[in-house]
């Protein structure tokens, strides 16, 4: 049974690979030896076609099919040390039934540059050819198209010369039997082993690759018609030109974005379709005002912003998610972030700006703001900054830098101070508002 048409393996597990140590100059690879392994007479050494061929030619080569089962035994029990593969030749030392192991070699003869000429230009025409062998793949075709040019990447019998350091002169012996069993494994799980032992290595042949590849694509991409050139003097020269065409209308209103399907896997809709909607009322901006409205926002602001523009009737398990993904990706967590947006429903920015930053307002209004909840019959205030704060301790007022009186609210007995009702210029009204009228 030729390798192409013997069947694919059973479903087994997983054969062990060896780990590769490459060499400073990408033309020696050594492999760790890999732990002992069980198989069936009848199961294939290798799963790939082209591991299975290499096996092929080592049975072709053998003259006792006595020594070639020895070897099998051996490259399945993890006799076989460490693997060193160079341009030409393999070479590692075999445990036999002596304490000394032996010294097993087998030679191959290396393509030409003529010949790496043709196989690279071979893989350079079709994209498949490269892509497969970057998947560490060497597809049939691949190898079809190298041998119909007279290039044969995979050894025949006559390609393979043994050697050995034991006294048995079998043809081959059954310690390079066991060597050329464990180099089926090494091209199972790369065939640049293979193109190594043929002459070049990985780096070398990819980088060759691609810059055929290149070449090879600029060859078949149709050449560009020349621009018709424009004397310098005649592209400068002054010239009437007509005035362009008046802008079209502007909608008085942002578009609504298309909806987006939910599907498995995919963002939430609903988030997608708020970016999308906060995308059009930033560009209608721009477009009406030539103002950008969030210009200057930090981060942390414009997070705000964004949890602010949801629904305020109660937190569905969408906002609750935007509220723990903002709040995660600016280091806060949902409680200042919760904090923060009822400061910017309060007075966007400059809300923000009052619950976080106190300062120290000049002489003025709020010296004045005092002797005004004093005439409309509420208690002492005590000044703190720009706050003042209700004796009792559940309601404060904070002066902002446009002028304007803030709400905020806390329980009894507890510094945790929170954003209520709408700002006002007038103190005593900020304060009615707080307490509902």
């Amino acid at each position: 049974m030729s390798p192409r048409s013997q069947p694919a393996p059973s479903a087994r597990a997983p054969r062990p690979v060896a780990r590769s140590r490459p060499g400073p100059d990408d033309l020696r690879r050594t492999f760790e030896a890999v732990p002992a392994r069980t198989s069936g007479d009848d199961e294939p050494f290798a799963d790939s076609w082209w591991g299975r061929s290499w096996v092929a030619a080592l049975e072709a080569l053998s003259m006792d099919a006595a020594r070639l089962a020895r070897g099998r035994v051996y490259a399945d029990g993890g006799h076989v040390a460490a693997v060193t593969v160079t341009p030409g030749r393999v070479v590692a030392y075999v445990h036999g039934s002596r304490p000394r192991p032996y010294r097993a070699e087998l030679r191959l003869r290396t393509l030409t540059d003529a010949d790496w000429d043709t196989f690279l230009d071979a893989v350079a025409a079709r994209p498949g050819h490269l892509a497969a062998l970057l998947t560490k793949e060497m597809p049939h075709s691949l190898a079809d198209t190298a041998a119909a040019s007279g290039v044969a990447l995979l050894p025949a019998a006559n390609d393979l010369d043994p050697s050995c350091s034991c006294p048995d002169h079998g043809w081959p012996c059954k310690h390079v039997s066991a060597l050329c069993y464990q180099m089926a494994r090494l091209l199972d799980a790369d065939p640049f082993v293979l193109l190594l032992l043929r002459g070049r290595g990985e780096r070398e042949l990819l980088e060759d690759l691609g810059h055929r590849n290149a070449a090879h694509s600029a060859r078949e991409r149709p050449e560009a018609p020349a621009a018709p050139s424009v004397p310098a003097q005649d592209a400068l020269a002054d010239r009437f030109l007509p005035p362009l065409p008046a802008p079209f209308p502007v909608e008085p209103h942002p578009g609504q974005p298309p909806s987006y399907p939910s599907l498995p896997g995919s963002r939430d809709p609903l988030a997608l379709d708020q970016l999308a909607t906060d995308a059009a009322a930033r560009a209608h901006a721009l477009l009406t005002t030539g103002l950008d409205p969030l210009a200057g926002l930090t981060p942390w602001q414009d997070a705000v912003r964004l949890a602010a523009a949801r629904p305020t009737a109660g937190l569905t398990a969408t906002t609750r998610a935007l509220y723990r993904e903002l709040a995660s990706a600016t280091g806060r967590n949902t409680t200042d972030l919760a904090r923060a947006v009822a400061a910017w429903r309060q007075g966007g920015a400059e809300g923000l700006d009052v619950l976080e930053t106190p300062w120290d307002p000049p002489a003025g209004p709020f010296d004045r703001a005092r002797p005004a909840l004093a005439a409309a019959g509420f208690p002492r205030f005590q000044p703190w900054r720009n706050h003042l704060t209700h004796p009792g301790g559940t309601l404060q007022l904070r002066f902002g830098h446009d002028g304007r009186w803030y709400g905020y609210e806390s329980d009894p007995g507890q510094d945790e101070w929170w954003p209520r009702a709408a700002p006002d210029f007038d103190p005593v009204g900020a304060l009615l508002e707080l307490n509902g009228g």
